[in-house]
């Protein structure tokens, strides 16, 4: 099944790379510079000018490489939700939690990642047929929050996203999170034009992720 097949890509994956940029070259060199350090799971964000386009471009330029799973992030409505799909999108991201991008997601058999802070958010999202929920922003509670959202619902999976770094990360999954999502600590030196040190940070990432998963 499509959806399970994704589900089990982000889940192996582990550490989801949010990638914004200025323009549609950096976002594009930004995620070369992460896929050559190592990481499998691109969260492509609709800030990103023209951001269908290089889902597009990134989708191609990676088909042959069928652990990379590349998702649109910062997906407001349906609309969006639709557009990034057709351009290639496996998942979709939302900073908050939308009832009719989760049934578009669905009619595409595309995992839906909404942003909830919640139990009620959490609950409304399971309902609406989310199989991973992204805390958000995760700088808001730290890892300690997991244990609790999970006592009620101890079938959640969690993504934390905003405040994972690698000195946290290991508590993270301790918590008992199913993976987590890293942007600005990442990708800082994209801005610059620096991204040598984007794959290395991304190494780095995926070493301690390994160390994690023993």
């Amino acid at each position: 099944m499509k959806k399970n097949i994704i589900l089990n890509k982000l889940e192996t994956a582990g550490v989801i790379a949010v990638v914004r940029g200025k323009n549609k070259t950096e976002a594009i060199k930004s995620t070369e510079a992460l896929i050559a350090g190592g990481m499998k799971g691109i969260e492509l964000t609709f800030t990103v000018p023209r951001a269908e386009e290089v889902i597009a471009e990134l989708v191609e330029m990676y088909a042959d490489h069928h652990d990379v799973v590349i998702g649109a992030g910062t997906v407001l409505d349906a609309i969006t939700a639709r557009i990034a799909i057709m351009a290639g999108a496996e998942y979709i991201v939302s900073p908050s939690f939308d009832a009719e991008t989760a049934q578009i997601c669905n009619l595409y058999q595309i995992p839906y990642l909404p942003g909830c802070m919640t139990i009620t958010e959490m609950k409304e999202a399971l309902k609406a047929g989310s199989d991973i929920i992204k805390l958000f922003p995760g700088s808001a509670f730290g890892p300690s929050i997991v244990s609790a959202f999970k006592a009620p619902l101890p079938h959640l999976n969690i993504m934390p996203t905003g405040g994972v770094c690698l000195e946290n990360m290991q508590e993270w999954f301790d918590a008992g999170v199913t993976a987590v999502g890293v942007g600005g600590n990442l990708l800082a030196p994209a801005e610059t034009g620096d991204f040598e040190t984007v794959t290395k940070v991304a190494q780095q990432y995926m070493e301690k992720f390994a160390e994690i998963k023993g």
